[in-house]
């Protein structure tokens, strides 16, 4: 899905799975109704959620599937090919301000796409993945080049029997702190688990970048 405002000069980006991208459009209505500067939205299909997202390669923590460490790849084919695609589609300027973001494992994909690249001015990421093995560390070490981070995550997410993603509580926390001293940045909790409200919780972060870049 593409879709542009005109004289927009903010692009929200979302990869997206199969069940996002039936809620693209309420999405961007949402965002739209909160935000008042115009924008375009255009969402990025995902193939292999699990491969294409993660920043390197780590064993199941559910099912059987592994994360195989795809993102340097999916961020090459976002910022030399998508992007400009979606400029010339929508007839924006080349400098127009990116907002990577997304949910869970794509919301992981955007934080840690801002520590790789500079071509995005924000992220929004809803309900990210920090329980993702290495990832707080790896962070830790580095310095973010977009000018603004939101994360968001469900109060009851840390929740959970599942030991690694019972850690996404206390890796928020500690990458929130360390991220507000390098950056302007906002931690919001959403009330419920982890399947409470994703398109709600990813129009809510997409509309407040908006709105810190307007």
């Amino acid at each position: 899905m593409i879709y542009t405002d005109k004289d927009a000069k903010i692009l929200l980006l979302h990869p997206t799975d199969g069940s996002e991208e039936k809620d693209a459009e309420k999405i961007l209505f949402t965002v739209k109704e909160q935000v008042g500067a115009p924008v375009a939205y255009a969402t990025f299909a995902v193939d292999d959620w699990n491969f294409d997202l993660s920043p390197w390669e780590a064993p199941p923590v559910f099912g059987k599937e592994p994360f195989g460490g795809g993102a340097k790849e999916t961020l090459r084919r976002i910022t030399e090919s998508f992007i400009p695609e979606v400029i010339e589609k929508c007839s924006l300027t080349s400098d127009v301000q990116v907002v990577i973001g997304g949910y869970s494992l794509a919301a992981l994909f955007a934080i840690w796409s801002a520590y790789n690249t500079d071509r995005f001015s924000a992220v929004a990421a809803a309900s990210p993945s920090v329980w993702f093995p290495g990832f707080r560390e790896y962070l830790e070490a580095r310095e973010p080049s977009a000018k603004y981070i939101y994360l968001s995550l469900g109060d009851a997410e840390e929740k959970t029997k599942n030991r690694v993603m019972a850690a996404v509580g206390d890796n928020i926390r500690a990458i929130y702190s360390d991220l507000a001293k390098k950056r302007p940045a906002s931690l919001v909790w959403n009330a419920g688990g982890h399947f409470s409200d994703p398109s709600g919780r990813t129009a809510d972060a997409f509309a407040e970048c908006a709105r810190r870049l307007s």
